[in-house]
């Protein structure tokens, strides 16, 4: 007969779940502190440059509408799937985000580019889903077409006037501190307790480590695929509307020039899965895109082209933070 206190087994797993929780918080406020420090020395080899108020704001904003990419990117991946329209979807969901936006205010603000968003990464995943071949082959024609699109939107006569505009300035305070680190404050808040404490994210994982086994256990392939079609597209939703919001004018892309879009939150999500060994990956991403894009704005600080030898390094960066983040890993394919 069974006492009414834990078993050993019980208490050795609590013990070990505390343990985890500990180091993980321990070597958070470290490594915060490392970067701080590292941070303040950055800032006299400057000249006092890198922590003044203006550039941090600029640092901050411009890192928040790729950490909601990387947060898509995250469910992507975890599922094992991969999606190369995202620089496309977010262009279109840019032009309704102004389109909307300058007709309606603030509610076409945000519901043109979520609307897009979430709809066109919805339809992604329904091809992924039925039509049987690799999300990356369908994902570039995918890109493709909503490039052709985009580039449709903004010659005809009919959508021109409406696309071939500047967001007007009294709509762009969600692209503006404080109200776009208070949208990433929400969106933290959703995405990981949607990602670590829901059934969904449980499921999403677990195709992402084994389908097959994951279909044995009751878990429905085809629907969790679309939840994950759901959830990414609000994500791109979201970071369409903060990123026309910040910018004011999107500049229409041809040719698969839309996938670069993707290289930088991807550079953000290979460095969270670095980190993720101690920190919640849902963690690491905000604070990576921060570091990520204050490595840039050092570079541009110090003179460095913005055309050319940044791409050099962001290219750099993806194979180094994919060797390390992949190590030890077999027959990797994303």
């Amino acid at each position: 007969m069974k006492r009414g206190g834990p078993n050993v087994e019980e208490r050795l797993s609590v013990n070990k779940s505390s343990e985890k929780k500990h180091r993980s918080t321990l070597f958070l406020v470290v490594f915060i502190a490392i970067l701080a420090v590292l941070s303040v020395i950055l800032h006299f080899i400057s000249g006092g440059k890198f922590l003044e108020t203006m550039n941090l704001r600029v640092i901050v904003s411009n890192s928040i509408y790729p950490t909601f990419i990387a947060w898509a990117l995250c469910f992507l991946f975890a599922c094992g799937y991969t999606d190369l329209s995202v620089g496309g979807v977010v262009v279109l969901g840019s032009l309704a985000s102004c389109a909307f936006g300058n007709w309606l205010g603030y509610p076409g603000v945000i519901l043109g580019g979520l609307i897009v968003g979430t709809l066109l990464i919805f339809i992604n995943f329904l091809i992924f889903a039925y039509a049987k071949i690799p999300s990356w082959i369908a994902s570039i024609s995918l890109a493709l077409i909503y490039e052709a699109v985009a580039i449709y939107l903004r010659v005809s006569k009919v959508t021109k006037p409406l696309v071939n505009v500047e967001l007007s300035r009294e709509f762009r305070a969600l692209g503006q501190l404080p109200l776009n680190a208070i949208l990433l404050v929400v969106g933290f808040i959703i995405v990981y307790v949607t990602y670590n404490r829901t059934s969904i994210g449980l499921k999403i994982r677990a195709i992402g480590g084994n389908k097959e086994v994951s279909r044995a256990l009751g878990i429905n392939i085809l629907r969790t695929l679309l939840w994950v079609g759901l959830i990414s597209g609000l994500l791109i939703g979201f970071s369409s509307v903060i990123q026309q919001s910040y910018s004011g004018y999107t500049v229409v892309m041809a040719g698969l020039t839309s996938m670069y879009m993707l290289f930088q939150p991807l550079a953000i999500v290979l460095l969270a899965q670095i980190l993720q060994r101690w920190i919640n990956i849902t963690i690491a991403v905000p604070i990576c895109s921060l570091i990520i894009y204050a490595v840039f704005n050092l570079m541009t600080i110090f003179g460095v082209p913005s055309g050319t030898l940044q791409q050099v390094f962001l290219g750099a960066f993806l194979i180094l933070f994919g060797v390390i983040g992949q190590r030890g890993v077999k027959e990797v394919f994303k």
